[in-house]
């Protein structure tokens, strides 16, 4: 019975992590996007977040973890390709008037309670002909891990500009 009790005490802050509300989507749009083909997006770095929990039964303790890593500039480039936009490795002077860059950034964090918080990101859209900013948009998210606390901002942003 106590090891039922440790195993459910171990999972509480999963288990309200997911009862957490998140803050809207806010988006500055200057200009549609509609126009663009293209897209650059300037580099990003891998992050890595971790989860796991420790428990024991009197006999001995034990514990369990796991890894997940994500590039934000993957899942920026996954959604709009399968929006059919295109990315290019570098700005061509000659597509610049249908392509846009995309700068990404974090912003925050929000605790929520229990240990858990949400990450908020920022996405900066610009103009690769005149670098004028078409559109910025702010989000946050929260999963198991940091990984998924990225990318479901990110997932959130994207839906809220293109819907």
């Amino acid at each position: 019975m106590k090891l039922k009790h440790i195993v459910l005490l171990a999972l509480m802050p999963l288990l309200f992590a997911s009862c957490v509300t998140l803050q809207p989507v806010n988006v500055t749009r200057n200009a549609s996007l509609d126009n663009y083909t293209y897209f650059y997006i300037t580099p990003t770095e891998t992050k890595t977040g971790s989860s796991g929990g420790v428990y024991g039964n009197g006999y001995g303790v034990y514990g369990s973890s796991r890894s997940k890593s994500t590039n934000p500039a993957d899942i920026i480039t996954g959604y709009l390709i399968k929006r059919g936009l295109i990315r290019l490795p570098e700005i061509k002077s000659d597509l610049a008037d249908k392509t846009m860059i995309i700068n990404y950034g974090e912003t925050g964090r929000r605790s929520t309670g229990l240990g858990g918080y949400t990450i908020e990101i920022t996405m900066q859209i610009l103009s690769a002909k005149t670098n004028e900013v078409i559109c910025v948009v702010t989000g946050e998210g929260q999963g198991e891990t940091e990984a998924d606390d990225i990318r479901i901002a990110i997932n959130r942003c994207l839906e809220e500009i293109y819907k």
